[in-house]
């Protein structure tokens, strides 16, 4: 998120003074990392949570449609960034991966074959497919087809140009890049103490840094630190950060890295989530590339902690409590009891266990052949509600000031496939003046084609700038 903002930024305006504050040393080592996240470019082709269904039967597509423009805006920066050279060889970040949705019982068939029917029939998702035949699912997915038991029903949908991204990479050569331009700084190791607003309207921000304390003065600061946003939100002070409290959850994945195995499946193929857990944990099996080596992971496997990043601190949870925010978590504990006792038992899960749940997908899966790795640490969104008191949100959230001095990106999945999109409504809500000049607005088309138009609304524009973003980073079928 900050990489894309600095970025963004930049283009717009290249005498723009930025520096970029990270704790570790080195950037994207949390959840943005390649192995910290499923890389899945989530443009709800296979993620059956982001569809519902209706009382009377119908499928609800409208936030599915939403997540699939907003992935398209990012597709369509990363091309830019690609034709600039300002990012390297889309295969260095970028594959095509197939994306499917799995699902066995009767039930289950009944709704994905409606979901399928509901999407197939709108233009962003016209090229879905999909199947009950098992000799076209054995194509589809020979590792998941093999032995498995006849008889059960099956089905199956598609999408040919769904991609496995490296966000990692992403923001590590977008950094690299804003590096070798002028008033761009990068601070590592550095961790931020204090943050408080001048009388000017302009930001102090407290940073130790190699045993040294220094002080920056901005006019915009924003904080995407994933996790560690809440308490820098806090450290703020701002009103518009009040109430908003964080619910951490962890999560693991089932890594196989032997080559005879591997080789034999090359999508993402997604499940159901198990009734009681949050949608980041719906299981699916991955095909993953990162850095040119293939693996497949199986997960994720949910977790409770009180940290709210991998290299933070079990105080994190306890230590974001306040006033403002205590009822709102008091009662999310109190009205989310099946998702505790989800977490609780799968902490319980034994390597065995897991497996188990893994002979779903793949039925001849050996425990041997698999190896257990810790993704990035999930702050959900706890928030205020004026009927139960407190609310758990499970999607991203853009916090703006006002007066638009300050921004704050809280919350995770669809998280980094969304970024282009999210970062570009904070300009739009800090900074209107600019992005409403005509240098800004002519800056912004170069590089996000559709800026100013609707890809919902518009969905001709839609797939002609499909067809050029799939060309430009190596996608097409």
């Amino acid at each position: 998120m900050s990489t894309t903002l600095g970025m963004l930024l930049k283009q717009l305006d290249p005498s723009l003074s930025i520096t970029m504050v990270e704790r570790l040393d080195s950037i994207a080592q949390e959840s943005t990392d390649g192995w910290n996240n499923a890389g899945t470019g989530h443009a709800a082709y296979c993620e059956l949570n982001y569809t519902s269904e209706n009382a009377d039967g119908s499928i609800n597509l409208d936030k599915a449609i939403k997540i699939n423009a907003a992935f398209e805006v990012s597709l369509q920066f990363w091309s830019y960034l690609v034709d600039q050279g300002k990012l390297p060889a889309p295969q260095e970040f970028i594959h095509r991966v197939p994306h499917q949705s799995f699902v066995w019982g009767e039930e289950n068939v009944r709704k994905l074959k409606a979901r399928y029917e509901a999407m197939s029939a709108h233009p962003a998702f016209k090229e879905m497919q999909f199947t009950e035949d098992r000799e076209k699912m054995q194509e589809w997915m020979p590792l998941i087809m093999n032995h498995r038991a006849s008889g059960e029903p099956l089905a199956v949908t598609r999408v040919e140009h769904g991609s496995d991204v490296n966000f990692g990479s992403i923001a590590r050569n977008m950094t690299k890049n804003l590096q070798s331009m002028d008033n761009f700084e990068l601070h590592v190791n550095a961790e931020v103490k204090s943050i408080s607003k001048n009388q000017n309207g302009s930001w102090d921000v407290l940073v130790h840094h190699n045993g040294t304390t220094q002080r920056f003065n901005t006019k915009f600061l924003f904080l995407g630190a994933g996790g560690g946003a809440l308490p820098l939100l806090q450290k703020s002070g701002v009103e518009e950060g009040k109430g908003y409290g964080g619910f951490p959850v962890s999560g693991q994945w089932l890594v196989c890295e032997k080559p005879e195995i591997v080789e034999q499946h090359f999508a993402k193929v997604y499940g159901a989530a198990p009734i009681g857990a949050p949608p980041m944990s719906v299981p699916h099996l991955d095909t993953r590339i990162i850095d040119g080596k293939k693996a497949i992971l199986f997960g994720p496997f949910a977790g409770f902690t009180t940290k709210f990043l991998k290299s933070g601190s079990i105080l994190d949870f306890p230590m974001s409590m306040r006033c403002n925010n205590l009822k709102p978590i008091l009662s999310v504990g109190k009205n989310n009891m099946d998702l505790t006792k989800y977490l609780i038992s799968e902490v319980k899960k034994s390597h065995k266990d897991r497996c188990d749940s893994l002979r779903n997908f793949f039925p001849d899966a050996k425990d041997e052949d698999w190896k257990l790795a810790y993704a990035g640490q999930r702050v959900q969104i706890i928030k205020k509600d004026k009927k139960v008191g407190g609310k758990l949100e499970f999607g991203t959230e853009a916090i703006t000031t006002k007066d638009g001095s300050l921004a704050a990106l809280l919350g995770a999945s669809p998280g980094a496939s969304t970024t282009v999109d999210t970062m570009i409504k904070i300009l739009e809500r800090c900074f209107p003046e600019k992005i409403a000049s005509k240098e800004w607005q002519s800056k912004m088309k170069e590089m996000v084609p559709s800026y100013g138009e609707s890809l919902i609304e518009n969905t001709d524009l839609l797939l002609s700038i499909r067809e050029r973003t799939l060309t430009t980073l190596k996608l097409k079928p």
